[in-house]
């Protein structure tokens, strides 16, 4: 057991997916960083991440004897980000890209063959590599700073949500309908399959089976860290909550664009099964809070309530990719150009692929300030101390006001 203090709850961090939105969550935890004490170990009994936030959450596991530490070397890295760090993005590998897809199409794969994706993420693969040290992240559990890192991919072959954990012995393997835990320690394949998005990364080869970002199964991303013996759980999105602006009916809607499509896909991808599961967590602390602890039968004996603090943007970060999108390479913008992306639906799909600096440091920025703003909340979350069933923006407590009865 990581904690010395048996009545402190075991804490655990959850960063979903986003692309080079996960620059928000760096700023989160800087804030963060500067609540806790100079020294600081790592304050999370258990971090899980998917896609980006696999990444931010291995390299925190990597570093958990030292937290400011582990967050000021995500900051360096987010904060000088370059497209060029993440795929290619030369004229010429955009280009031969481009023809092989056209290519395949006409000829239906002969000759050509089939193209794995849209871009090739070998310089991200390089610079993980470079910079994620793997073995420290034993070291760290077995030292008493982390208890559990989990990394969440999607498997091709079964269609279930794997979730690869590394943890202390008393975590042991899971197995249910459409969603698995595998123990064992994390490498860099898992990382490479948890951020494989589909059709635009390749997907990754783990253990004989392929698999691609985790967000494509995962139905309920707070599961992870629930089996991992979680009793309050922060999340940090990286999307606000609230819908878009109904259109008016007098006016015809364009036809949605490949771009459009794109981002609206990811969109579901990194953000919709957190909040359906963020519901479903709801409604059972409503009915284990409805009966008294001595009441409790069967089943229900055995279910505890999570408390759940949920920080999203506070701001539309497709309107602040809209700013900088004129960073993006000449070669990728040609290519969204070419399929679609010269409209307004264009800054979904670009606010996840502009790992671009100057996107990246407003990012963090915001997630900075964001973070403030509730910065006694969050300290007693982190410490341990009592904390609200669900601590959220006002517009998802709302969503969610129907499931209490008071």
């Amino acid at each position: 057991m990581r904690s010395a203090n048996p009545e402190k709850p075991n804490t655990a961090l959850v960063l979903p997916g986003g692309g080079a939105r996960g620059a928000f969550q760096v700023g989160v935890l800087k804030a963060m960083a500067e609540l806790v004490p100079k020294g600081t170990p790592n304050p999370f009994d258990v971090i899980s991440g998917t896609s980006a936030g696999a990444v931010n959450s291995v390299v925190l596991a990597s570093k958990a004897n030292r937290f400011r530490v582990a967050v000021a070397e995500l900051d360096r890295v987010w904060r000088n980000f370059r497209c060029e760090q993440v795929f290619r993005t030369d004229n010429w590998t955009m280009f031969k890209s481009s023809l092989h897809w056209l290519t395949a199409i006409v000829l239906g794969g002969f000759l050509v063959g089939t193209p794995k994706s849209l871009l090739d993420n070998s310089p991200l693969r390089a610079l993980l590599s470079r910079n994620v040290r793997f073995p420290r992240i034993q070291n760290a559990i077995d030292s008493g700073w982390l208890d559990a890192v989990a990394v969440t991919a999607a498997s091709y072959e079964t269609a279930r949500s794997t979730s690869f954990f590394q943890g202390s012995r008393r975590h042991h393997g899971w197995s249910r309908t459409r969603r698995v835990g595998i123990p064992g320690n994390l490498h860099l394949d898992h990382l490479m399959a948890s951020i494989a998005v589909p059709m635009i990364f390749p997907p990754q080869l783990v253990n004989g089976g392929y698999f691609g970002d985790g967000a494509m199964r995962q139905a309920t991303p707070l599961s992870p860290a629930v089996h991992l013996g979680a009793d309050r759980i922060l999340v940090v999105g990286v999307r606000d909550e609230t819908a878009d602006e109904q259109v008016d009916p007098g006016v015809r809607p364009e036809h949605p664009s490949f771009a459009q499509i794109a981002g609206y896909m990811l969109d579901t991808l990194f953000m919709d099964g957190l909040y359906s599961d963020l519901e479903r967590m709801t409604r059972i602390n409503q009915l284990i809070d409805s009966v008294p602890a001595d009441s409790r039968k069967g089943s229900l004996s055995r279910m505890r309530a999570i408390d759940t603090m949920l920080i999203v943007p506070s701001e539309d970060l497709r309107v602040i990719a809209h700013r900088h999108r004129r960073r993006l390479p000449f070669a990728l913008r040609s290519l969204l150009h070419g399929v679609g992306g010269r409209g307004s639906g264009e800054n979904r799909l670009v606010s996840y692929l502009l790992f671009e600096q100057a996107y990246t440091r407003e990012l963090i920025d915001l997630g900075y300030k964001d973070a403030m703003k509730v910065k006694d909340e969050l300290r007693d979350f982190i410490s341990g101390a009592d904390v609200p069933r669900l601590f959220a923006p006002s517009w998802i407590r709302k969503d969610l006001s129907a499931f209490h009865t008071d």
